[in-house]
């Protein structure tokens, strides 16, 4: 596994060295010293140095000659997500929202340029579980997905060709947007009308309606999106009900924010 990650000048190389170790467990799904070394180009003294002091840390453990991530870092990604300002108040929005609609429902926040699902439920007539269980071990990009562009078009234009810059524009399917300038016509599109479609950008016969959450200030959260087979998401149900379902959402789970927000100043 290649670490082409470029260190900044105050970079911790130690740090980031066991960062390294610990993605590398993860991509791996547990590794012996040698493997870790190669992995990572360093000597196998270190590789031993750096999976004991995590196995003390407990953030490893040993069994036999393979190192793997601890539960502890279940415990650590449970309690980040139950922090979250999203969860927190949008969990239940959309719990509801996948009951309403049938369909899969995303919460997600976008950390770094790249999305993050922070939650999500299959309705009843949900498909693809196999590949949104995947999507929730990942980050994804925002450019393809209805979540992604409604974040996008309510971040200021410099932080977007930031975003570009540094992660690209990757075409997922033939439908997946490569040119900026394309791209900033679409967030122009999801503004004036309030919600974003993914017209199989991501996933060839898959359809989503996306809607940004905010905060009092205007300043984007993250969004929520349903999706599900574009057999299902065509005509009015798209266009119409869909986003309906989508933005009301939003808006419960904005107002949900917000209110806890001013209670703070009583």
């Amino acid at each position: 596994m290649a670490q082409d990650q470029h260190r900044s000048a105050r970079t911790l190389e130690t740090v980031a060295r066991a960062c390294d170790v610990i993605d590398t467990l993860d991509a791996l799904g547990g590794a012996g010293v040698t493997e870790v070394a190669t992995e990572l180009d360093i000597a196998k003294s270190s590789a031993h140095a750096y999976l004991n002091t995590l196995r003390e840390k407990r953030f490893v453990v040993k069994k036999g000659h393979q190192y793997h991530l601890s539960l502890e870092f279940l415990y650590l990604g449970k309690s980040v997500r139950h922090r979250h300002v999203l969860f927190a108040h949008g969990k239940s929005v959309v719990d509801q929202l996948a009951s309403e609609s049938g369909e899969y429902v995303h919460l997600m926040a976008e950390q770094h340029g790249l999305e993050r699902n922070v939650y999500k439920v299959a309705g009843e007539n949900a498909v693809g579980d196999t590949y949104h269980t995947a999507k929730e071990r990942k980050t994804d990009f925002l450019h393809f997905t209805s979540t992604g562009k409604a974040v996008l078009a309510h971040l200021p234009e410099s932080r977007v060709r930031d975003i570009v810059d540094t992660h690209g524009l990757l075409q997922k399917t033939e439908n997946t947007i490569t040119d900026l300038e394309t791209l900033f016509e679409e967030l122009e599109t999801v503004r004036n009308r309030g919600y974003a479609v993914n017209d199989e950008e991501e996933v060839k016969g898959i359809r989503a309606v996306g809607a940004p959450i905010r905060n009092a200030n205007g300043t984007v959260l993250g969004a929520i999106s349903v999706s599900g087979p574009s057999s299902r998401f065509t005509g009015e149900y798209l266009h119409k009900e869909v986003p309906h379902m989508v933005k009301e959402a939003a808006n419960v789970t904005e107002a949900s924010i917000n209110m806890s927000d001013a209670s703070q100043s009583l």
